[in-house]
């Protein structure tokens, strides 16, 4: 199992996304703006490496701009020395990335330039993970999209649309549960059609589900993963923040909640995306707790451990 968090780091202040205004576009800003980014990355990475967190989540800003029409800048070219020393970091550290476009990729919208600027940023993310030299196990992760009034037609169309996606996103793409609109079983419903992965969201299961416990959901997750092609599953996870409205995630991690779910799924293997406010802290409470769980599992008697230790059984490069 590995660990993580996404897009940026707190303590590190420096690593923050720099971008700027579409009206104030320029090549010379655009430069900028993304030799800021990887050197960012980098510091990110270096970081994470020593801390022991082996999941990031790609900042979707790397590149401002990349997928609109004002972006004429070969920056795939201009910028591949620098994309080659991340790819180097991520390489020797064994580290697993993935990206996280916007709400606005919609696969299954009715609309043609909506679907059509969804290609163009998925193309884009698919060459950002191509660049920094992901694996297969470097996914894009997306919503399934609207229901527009009618939820089966809506997966009719993303089942449509997904064989005309170029190979490099559709090799990389994965989605995941929602919140609101379109469940576990929703997502299986679209996997039976098209075969993608179902990159399982354990806070929106908890807040809109079907009865499945997480350790049947983590069964029904892991048969859309081939293990050779796209490795363990990836899961997210995150707790509600008290006293705000449904769905906000919490500033700091809820370790009892993480050593529960932690417990109810540990015949699994997955890596787990950390989405919670405080990023790297979290993440630092979260390994110590997986650790304790995995040193509980090998203190147990050879005859209690047989079918409990499968993914518990972690490499020093992880927990």
């Amino acid at each position: 199992m590995k660990i993580g968090y996404p897009c940026k780091n707190i303590q590190l202040a420096t690593t923050h996304s720099k971008t700027f205004r579409l009206a104030s576009y320029t090549e010379e800003r655009l430069s900028e703006a993304v030799l800021w980014n990887l050197e960012g990355l980098g510091n990110i990475l270096e970081f994470n490496a020593e801390a022991g967190f082996l999941v990031f989540r790609l900042s979707s800003d790397i590149v401002p701009f990349a997928s609109h029409d004002v972006c004429t800048m070969d920056w795939r070219e201009r910028f591949q020395s620098e994309f080659s020393r991340i790819a180097e970091r991520i390489c020797h550290y064994e580290m697993r990335v993935s990206t996280h476009p916007g709400q606005f990729i919609l696969l299954n919208s009715p609309r043609e330039d909506v679907v059509a600027a969804s290609f163009r940023e998925l193309d884009y993310h698919a060459d950002v993970l191509d660049l920094v030299g992901a694996d297969s196990t470097g996914r894009i992760q997306i919503h399934l999209g609207g229901t527009y009034g009618d939820k089966p037609a809506a997966i009719d169309r993303f089942a449509e649309t997904f064989p005309l996606l170029p190979d490099k996103v559709r090799n990389r793409l994965v989605v995941e549960n929602d919140e609101r609109q379109y469940s576990l079983a929703d997502c299986l419903v679209l996997y039976e059609k098209i075969g993608i992965p179902i990159l399982f969201d354990a806070f929106h299961h908890l807040l809109f589900n079907n009865g499945e416990s997480y350790a049947e959901a983590l069964r029904l997750v892991s048969r859309t993963w081939d293990p050779v092609k796209d490795g363990v599953p990836l899961v997210d996870y995150s707790n509600q923040a008290e006293g705000k409205q449904k769905g906000a995630h919490t500033d700091h991690i809820d370790l009892a909640d993480f050593r529960q779910f932690l417990t109810e799924t540990r015949e699994f293997d997955f890596d787990i995306m950390l989405e919670i406010k405080d990023k790297e802290t979290s993440a630092t409470d979260a390994v110590r707790v997986a650790k304790e769980i995995r040193d509980d599992i090998e203190t147990q008697t050879p005859s209690l451990r047989v079918n409990s230790t499968a993914s518990w059984k972690l490499s020093a490069n992880n927990i």
